[in-house]
């Protein structure tokens, strides 16, 4: 989270999520085995690939198939992680006890109570039950608000999903970075893509009491009949009514440019030590949105040596959508503010979702384009939402 870690931790932090190190298939085998009660995997699978998907620091995902024909990933809990977390997690909680009693100043800044908060919430994500939960219940919010034409998140096998393991359908897509790709499945209409997946996260984070918090180009899949694949429900974000308000004033000043009213909006979502200058703080605020709107997706050509034909993709740096949330951090720190944990993740979705209209939308203006239905985020009420609360991924 860049609202409680330093910058340089954030960076280092962010590598841990879908590349670290892969564990050998026989150990992978093992707990999937385990899982299921001690039998082989032959009595659930017909086939399971030995090469992962994807490894991040608390689990690695496997392609299969269901001996009923399914297509489906399994997403294996590394050994012995929820141990390393546990004592890793109460430690850093014992030493913010400690630190609080050395320095009374740190007090104020409730770091036990965070660091207290954090542990929970990471030792709840090693439940895969939960995330199954999760994308249930997001996969029944796409059927009340009648959005499975354009939307959807992989089918659950609660057969064979427990707390270390979790079995769902395999969602063929590509990624929302390949415009090439969705160019064609759209029959050279790319913007419906990020209009459409753009609507459907704002539209949860208005209606449901939690939002997807990670909605990086590995999450977000466009199907080959179009329609958005949401996946990775292991982050998610909860914001309170506070937040909520003060995200719908920021909304508003934003599409009138008034950086000031900007920076009132945030005063009134943070936490400030003594009153704040919001002339200086507003200043500061346009130079980040300068930044941001400078941003172009880089672009790389490729010839292929046996037809002669050349291909382009565009993309964007991970990191530098980082770097963008930590200026504004910055800033808002800078300016005597301490900011919500929630916001942050809120405002780095926003970020990805600018990036991938800037890839696929260049010419699209979010604020009045009337397929696009931020209007409704900024007149929802947020009262039936629960506390603020923010799930974080290690």
């Amino acid at each position: 989270s860049p609202t409680l870690f330093p910058n340089e931790y954030v960076l280092e932090f962010q590598k841990c999520l879908d590349a670290t190190e892969t564990l050998e298939w026989e150990v992978i085998k093992g707990v999937i085995e385990k899982e299921l009660g001690g039998k082989p995997l032959s009595t659930a699978f017909e086939s399971v690939d030995p090469i992962p998907l994807a490894s991040a620091s608390i689990a690695q995902v496997h392609r299969a198939k269901l001996l009923t024909g399914e297509s489906v990933v399994i997403k294996v809990q590394k050994p012995k992680i929820d141990e390393a977390l546990k004592a890793d997690l109460s430690f850093i909680y014992i030493a913010s006890r400690v630190l609080e009693f050395l320095q009374p100043d740190f007090e104020r800044t409730s770091l036990s109570a965070i660091a207290g908060d954090v542990r929970s919430s990471m030792l709840e994500e090693l439940d895969f039950e939960m995330e199954a939960g999760n994308v249930e219940e997001f996969r029944q919010f796409l059927v009340d608000q009648d959005l499975r034409g354009v939307a959807t998140a992989p089918r659950i096998y609660r057969e064979f999903t427990t707390k270390k393991i979790m079995t769902m359908e395999y969602l063929n897509g590509v990624s929302m970075l390949d415009a090439d790709k969705i160019s064609q499945i759209t029959n050279s209409n790319p913007e419906s893509v990020i209009v459409n997946a753009l609507n459907v996260w704002t539209t949860s984070v208005t209606t449901m009491p939690w939002f997807h918090a990670d909605v990086h180009a590995g999450n977000l899949l466009v199907l080959e009949d179009g329609r958005v694949g949401f996946i990775d429900f292991g982050i998610v974000g909860r914001v309170g009514d506070k937040v909520f308000r003060s995200v719908s004033e920021l909304s508003a000043a934003l599409a009138e440019g008034d950086y000031r009213e900007m920076a009132q909006a945030l005063c009134n979502m943070g936490a400030a030590d003594e009153a704040v200058d919001l002339d200086r703080f507003g200043a500061d605020i346009e130079k980040v949105m300068v930044n941001l709107n400078s941003v172009q997706p880089e672009m790389t050509v490729t010839a292929n040596q046996d037809d002669g034909s050349v291909m382009g993709s565009l993309d964007f740096d991970e990191t530098e959508v980082t770097g963008l949330l930590l200026d504004f951090v910055d800033v808002a720190e800078n300016n005597g503010l301490k900011l919500p944990r929630e916001f942050g993740l809120l405002v780095k979705q926003s970020l990805y979702f600018d990036r991938y209209m800037k890839i696929l939308a260049p010419n699209l203006d979010v604020m009045n384009d009337a397929r696009i239905s931020l209007d409704a985020a900024a007149d929802s009420s947020a009262g039936g939402l629960p506390p603020s609360e923010v799930l974080i991924d290690v």
